[in-house]
C-alpha cells in the first residue's frame, strides 16, 4: 500500500539527486518528482536550505541556469515546506534508533516520526536501515519527462551536476 501522500517526506538527497553525476540516481530522483508532480510531499526548511547551500557553492552562471527549474518545480508541485516542532526535536534526540546519526538526519527523522510519515532518501546511510521509516527512491529504467516547459527548464538546469558522494 502506498504511503499517505500527506505523510511523504523527502530530503535534500532526493531533490539534488535530480542533478547527480550518477545517471541511475539522477533518473530515479527525477522519477520521484515526475510521478508526484500532481501530488504532495513534505520537505523540512532545513532540507530546503541544504539544497540552496549546495547550489550557492556554484558560480553565478550555473545558479542562473538552475534556479528557474527549482523555482518552477516548487510552484507547480505541492511541496509543503515545514519547520521542526518541539515534538520533532524531542523525538530526534530521544529515539534510540536515531542515536549516532548526524543531527540534521536526526531532526528530519524526528519530524517524520512525529507525523507517522516515511522519508524518501538517496542517502546510503539511511536506506540501509530497516529500523527507520525510510524508503529508497525506486530505480528508473527509463527517463521520465516533466510536463510542459518544466522539462526544458530541467534540461537547462543540468549544467549543475552534483557528485553522488556530496548528496
Amino acid at each position: 500500500m502506498p504511503a499517505d501522500p500527506s505523510r511523504v517526506f523527502m530530503d535534500a538527497t532526493v531533490f539534488m539527486g535530480m542533478h547527480s553525476s550518477d545517471q541511475a540516481v539522477r533518473r530515479a530522483c527525477k522519477q520521484f518528482f515526475t510521478s508526484r508532480i500532481n501530488g504532495r510531499v513534505t520537505m523540512s526548511w532545513e532540507q530546503v536550505g541544504r539544497c540552496d547551500d549546495l547550489v550557492w557553492g556554484y558560480g553565478r552562471e550555473v545558479q542562473d541556469a538552475y534556479y528557474p527549474f527549482m523555482d518552477t518545480l516548487h510552484t507547480d508541485m505541492t511541496i509543503a515546506r515545514v519547520g521542526y516542532t518541539e515534538e520533532d526535536t524531542r523525538r530526534a534526540f530521544t529515539t534510540p534508533e536515531l542515536a549516532g546519526l548526524p543531527s540534521h538526519e536526526r531532526l528530519l527523522l524526528g519530524q517524520v516520526l512525529s507525523h507517522s510519515g516515511v522519508l524518501y532518501t538517496a542517502s546510503p546511510r539511511l536506506t540501509g536501515r530497516a529500523d527507520l521509516p525510510v524508503a529508497t527512491v525506486p530505480a528508473a529504467d527509463a527517463e521520465d519527462l516533466f510536463p510542459g516547459s518544466l522539462e526544458q527548464l530541467y534540461q537547462d538546469s543540468l549544467v549543475l551536476t552534483v557528485a553522488s558522494h556530496t548528496l
